[in-house]
């Protein structure tokens, strides 16, 4: 089935995970294997087999807390922050034994973003100390750094060639292998000064979003820099995320909403569908990769899937 407008207003939650005992943090999907790992405000690191629909393992972060987590290449590691407001180090933690493998340390504040680079052992993060830093999973000390003014957002590029940081209304691009000489483009965000949430690529590296506070996702072409279109949803408070996911195919993008609700756009025609909730903050928000299939947290974790009962005899199913 190949996912069309229709396909997508179809789509439901199919599996939920209620037991969580605070507000997810943060999500992400192995890019390879049908793993998901989720951070939680309770503490908690959560491994999910995707395919069974099954929680494989919990481990709890009690003394550090858990803010964002990350895959590595390997399904069985994972990169994440902490939150517990005196120690801001980044830790490589391995699944299998619940073993700390590495400490990052150089942060002196928050971590609000990080991204690891596909085929490769680096990683990014950023924080509101203002700085960014580069890492290498195989050394404890970072390995560059960058000050920006405000809030960053950051995000390597599906290739790992690319790095990009937004932040103060700005897209500011990065050559991976000579960051040092500062970007080779700055793209502007149609006037939106406002605190960057999440700055994100498409698979095929042709577009990218970028998400504000006030409740804008901006979608740009990345070679350009142009601003192909702005979806608007209800603004976030300060210590919330807006964030929004492309399609696996870069044709569609999802987003939460100040108010809780899910929104899907068409980067071609605009929107899509809206589905309402009785939560009042916004949603995580990711696809799983190459599959018509996309989660959403919150005090719960849900698994959207298109509803076939829906489409009927839909002349677009393959």
């Amino acid at each position: 089935m190949e996912l069309t407008d229709e396909v997508l207003k179809s789509m439901e939650v199919g599996m939920a995970f209620r037991d969580y005992n605070g507000r997810i943090s943060s999500m992400d999907f192995h890019r390879t294997t049908n793993h998901l790992v989720t951070a939680s405000d309770d503490e908690s690191i959560r491994l999910y087999d995707v395919q069974n629909a099954v929680c494989l393992k919990t481990i709890n972060s009690k003394k550090y807390g858990v803010d964002l987590v990350c895959f590595t290449d390997n399904p069985a590691t994972v990169i994440y922050s902490s939150k517990n407001g005196w120690d801001e180090s980044l830790r490589l933690l391995s699944l299998n034994d619940n073993k700390y493998l590495r400490y990052f340390k150089g942060h002196h504040d928050r971590v609000v973003s990080l991204s690891l680079c596909a085929h490769r052992e680096y990683f990014v993060s950023g924080s509101l100390d203002r700085t960014v830093l580069l890492w290498d999973q195989r050394t404890e000390k970072a390995q560059g750094l960058l000050r920006v003014q405000g809030r960053p957002a950051v995000s390597y590029d599906d290739q790992g060639m690319v790095f990009a940081i937004a932040f103060g209304g700005y897209i500011r691009m990065f050559d991976a292998r000579k960051y040092e000489k500062g970007p080779f483009d700055i793209f502007p965000v149609g006037g939106d000064n406002l605190e960057a949430n999440v700055v994100k690529f498409s698979n095929d590296g042709r577009l990218m979003l970028l998400t504000t506070t006030d409740g804008h996702v901006h979608v740009l072409d990345s070679f350009r820099g142009t601003v192909i279109s702005t979806y608007n949803v209800k603004p976030v408070s300060s210590n919330a995320t807006l964030e929004a996911s492309f399609s696996p195919d870069g044709m569609y993008v999802v987003s939460g909403s100040g108010d809780g609700s899910v929104y899907a756009w068409s980067v071609r025609s605009g929107k899509v569908a809206c589905w309402a909730s009785t939560d009042t903050e916004p949603p995580l928000i990711k696809w799983a990769p190459g599959s018509l299939m996309f989660t959403t947290g919150s005090s719960e974790l849900s698994f959207w899937v298109p509803d076939l009962s829906k489409l009927g005899s839909f002349a677009g199913i393959k």
